[in-house]
């Protein structure tokens, strides 16, 4: 989870997941060119590097199609995050605002 933490940390690394939930399976050309487009400039080294972090927390998977490297985005990470970290402090505030709604409910009777 840590590897994960430090790839979502960096900014360009967010925009290039970004990228990839917006259009999936695309490959390095394609990214940089959605990247330039949206006003994010980045060498297609950079772009490699981060798409290599991105795929060591396994935010990132790819598959060869002939010549092509196509990027997808892994969205399950990210989940798990959101399951420990967030989920956990939901719960109790979702459950508050239940209470609160029955007793708003039972007083209006």
């Amino acid at each position: 989870m840590d590897d994960v933490f430090r790839a979502l940390a960096d900014a360009s690394r967010r925009d290039l997941l970004d990228q990839l939930h917006a259009q999936n399976g695309q490959t390095l050309n394609e990214l940089c060119a959605r990247l330039a487009n949206a006003g994010t400039s980045m060498t297609r080294q950079a772009v490699s590097k981060h798409l290599a972090i991105l795929a060591a927390a396994n935010l990132v998977a790819t598959v060869k199609r002939g010549r092509e490297k196509l990027h997808y985005l892994n969205p399950v990470p990210i989940h798990e995050i959101a399951e420990r970290w967030i989920g956990k402090y939901e719960r109790h505030r979702l459950s508050a605002l239940a209470e609160l709604k029955q007793g708003l409910e039972q007083d209006n009777e």
